[in-house]
């Protein structure tokens, strides 16, 4: 049986751990030649060997556009082309920062890597992306709630939303389809490390969920690859929740 995405490359920020780190799992099954980016050549190494099938690690930050530059040549060099985009790399708040606490540092890092490194990200794959292509942002149910003392982290991921409506009015004539997947608290290292040293958030997190866990990166993954597939093909500027509930019920 043909595999969805039989020769397609694919490009991931962030795919040394976490959501990123699955998705390219799946879409190296799905027979997709991947390359995904890490700031950390360590865990880029150990991603690669886990992914296998021929997937490429370029180290590197998606906030530095030096680093985006080097992502998209060795692309280029390979294969001249690009089939996916999967803009997923982000950061989150480390602890609660409510207005009246919010410093320049703090605002500089959640929008430089949310909303300005998303944003290169897709515009300098651009002039790779096939006829065709698929771009899925990374967002969050964050982007629709208020949750408090995270409002950098609410708005950057708002941001992302809004590319996806306007980018896909800026594309159409390519035939490019832009769509976001937005997960609610999920099962990846910092997450847990998160959880773990502050007891009962999780409890909490798990209430807000109708179905009363977790995500798992697996499952945001396959929401990535069907939005990425010919099965979508008349999806776009949706935000697909991934979030067990959490915000239509």
């Amino acid at each position: 049986m043909t595999r969805r995405f039989e020769n397609k490359i694919v490009a991931i920020t962030g795919g040394s751990e976490g959501i990123g780190l699955a998705t390219a799992r799946h879409f190296a099954t799905e027979g997709a030649l991947v390359y995904i980016t890490g700031r950390r050549q360590d865990r880029l190494d150990e991603a690669v060997r886990e992914i296998g099938n021929g997937t490429v690690g370029i180290q590197g930050d998606a906030s530095n556009l030096a680093d985006l530059d080097r992502l998209y040549e060795r692309i280029q060099r390979d294969h001249g082309k690009l089939d996916v985009v999967f803009a997923n790399a982000g950061v989150s708040e480390a602890e609660p920062r409510p207005l009246g606490t919010i410093d320049e540092e703090g605002f500089d890092r959640l929008f430089g890597l949310n909303v300005r490194g998303l944003l290169f990200t897709v515009q300098k794959a651009l002039p790779l992306l096939s006829s065709g292509g698929v771009v899925v942002l990374n967002g969050s149910v964050a982007g629709s709630k208020g949750f408090p003392g995270q409002s950098l982290y609410n708005a950057s991921k708002a941001a992302v939303r809004s590319f996806a409506r306007s980018w896909t009015t800026d594309l159409k004539e390519r035939g490019i389809r832009v769509n976001v997947v937005s997960p609610s608290g999920t099962e990846t290292r910092p997450m847990r490390t998160y959880l773990d040293s502050r007891p009962g958030v999780e409890d909490v997190l798990k209430q807000l969920v109708p179905l009363g866990r977790l995500g798992q990166p697996d499952e945001i993954a396959r929401a990535v690859l069907f939005l990425a597939s010919s099965e979508s093909s008349y999806i776009a500027g949706v935000e697909l929740f991934v979030d067990g509930g959490s915000l239509a019920v």
